[in-house]
């Protein structure tokens, strides 16, 4: 259970975020929408620790999370694969020289469908080849939990629903629990167990839903439409009140 507790957090004068109570279980996704400016972002910087500038608490089944912590990790909306080294060099960056990783980038590897393209540089990849090489650094420190900011916005649709199905695949398979912000409904629809929405300026959530429909999913699940529609008229609210 990773639960989170933000109390306040600000830029200058302007609150952002808080007071703000989520849980998380193991296992779960959930997809995180909101109006532009609504602090989306801003939570993941503060789970994954690289922002210190708030108040609050975050415990992982009840450990206190204090900054950057293996057990988080953060996909960023671009891949940020370093240009200078290979793909399988970008999975090993940043773990101590003496960890003998080559299986499990190996075995990383061939689980993001990248086997054979470890020694490419990545201007050598396509755009899906590249953000699921992202994920696969992601998941080098096996990570607990699996924060995805906009992760698969810059592709194309039909490498979009591949790599929707992939991270569907992984998170099954590590039992990670998966936080992704997301502005596409549809998305959020087929990915998520819950979708939530955050308020502009500060609060709780504007909003909690329960997606009411087991796996495999359909894209097109005619039960889920009420519920988009649901989400749809809380999100123009959510627009107005911003």
């Amino acid at each position: 259970m990773l639960d989170i507790r933000i109390d306040s957090k600000s830029y200058g004068d302007q609150k952002v975020l808080g007071p703000l109570h989520l849980q998380l279980k193991q296992g779960e996704v959930v997809s995180l929408l909101g109006a532009s400016g609504s602090g989306k972002s801003t939570l993941l910087s503060i789970l994954a620790g690289l922002d210190r500038d708030w108040r609050g608490s975050l415990h992982l089944d009840g450990a206190a999370l204090h900054g950057v912590h293996p057990a988080v990790s953060l996909v960023f909306q671009e891949p940020r694969l370093f240009p200078w080294l290979t793909v399988a060099e970008n999975l090993r960056f940043g773990l101590p020289s003496s960890d003998d990783c080559g299986c499990e980038v190996e075995l990383l590897l061939a689980e993001t469908g990248l086997q054979g393209l470890g020694q490419r540089l990545p201007k050598q990849l396509s755009g899906g080849q590249a953000q699921r090489a992202a994920i696969a650094r992601g998941l080098m420190r096996r990570p607990r939990v699996l924060l995805l900011d906009e992760p698969f916005s810059a592709v194309d649709a039909f490498t979009r629903m591949k790599l929707q199905d992939l991270l569907l695949r992984v998170a099954g398979h590590h039992q990670l629990t998966i936080l992704q912000v997301t502005h596409d409904i549809d998305e959020a629809l087929y990915l998520s167990d819950r979708i939530l929405v955050l308020a502009s300026g500060g609060g709780p959530l504007r909003g909690e839903f329960t997606v009411p429909a087991a796996r495999p999913r359909s894209r097109s699940e005619a039960s889920l439409l009420p519920l988009k529609h649901r989400v749809l008229d809380l999100l123009h609210l959510a627009e107005q009140a911003g």
